[in-house]
């Protein structure tokens, strides 16, 4: 039977075999090297252990800010993880192929701040995905999109609270990525509409959400509470 509330695994056995524990080196490699010593000062700081009895506290600072993020890395990893285990009905094998790729992106974003984190890293989350109906295409697509786009929107959101400005091109770097995502999602629900605008606003931009804002609605998916009140605000 299909699993809806899990806990996200690091090792996804059921990712088909695609490697999914990547080297430190590797992934620091693929973000750059400079980039990558000046991540790992993230690192000094302890794990972040329940908060207030129960909640997991993301931190302060840029080390807030990163568990942030892996926070909602893990999230979308868990959720292509998923579709990937248990492709919806007829599906064909191009949108497999996309949607593999997409998982695998995820997966190394996920494990990249896993690794730069070291034991700063919140702990692995509990996700619950009982509202999507992984049998449907339109369910799965539907989440995908409001996944990605909310993807887009923190990491434009969390911008300009990020000191390190090394810190802001890792960020960059990966937003740009997800934003591909976003784009590929939406033009698999409707062709030619990766870009319209209900994507962007009338000056061409994307959008962007505080994490307050990104983690109420994310919040719908991730049993694990979440305290997210030392991450900074301007």
């Amino acid at each position: 039977m299909l699993e809806t509330s899990t806990q996200i695994e690091r090792s996804d056995p059921s990712s088909g075999g695609t490697p999914n524990t990547l080297s430190r080196r590797k992934f620091f490699g693929m973000m750059g090297a400079g980039s990558a010593l000046v991540i790992a000062a993230a690192s000094c700081k302890k794990n972040h252990g329940p908060f207030n009895g129960d909640a997991v506290d993301l931190g302060s600072g840029d080390t807030g800010i990163l568990n942030y993020a892996y926070a909602l890395e893990q999230l979308e990893a868990a959720f292509y993880t998923q579709v990937i285990a248990h492709p919806y009905e007829k599906i064909s094998q191009m949108e497999k192929a996309y949607l593999t790729d997409v998982r695998d992106h995820e997966i190394a974003h996920r494990e990249f701040f896993k690794a730069a984190l070291a034991t700063s890293a919140i702990k692995q989350l509990e996700v619950d995905f009982s509202s999507v109906d992984f049998k449907s295409r339109n369910s799965v697509l539907a989440a995908a999109k409001a996944f990605e786009d909310l993807g887009v929107s923190a990491y434009n959101g969390a911008g300009k609270l990020i000191t390190n400005p090394d810190y802001l091109t890792l960020a960059g770097k990966i937003v740009s990525v997800e934003a591909r995502h976003a784009a590929l999602i939406r033009d698999l629900i409707s062709a030619g509409s990766f870009a319209d605008m209900t994507a962007v606003d009338s000056n061409g931009l994307d959008g962007a959400k505080s994490p307050a804002d990104v983690l109420s609605i994310a919040g719908a998916f991730i049993k694990t509470k979440l305290d997210a009140s030392h991450l900074p605000t301007s």
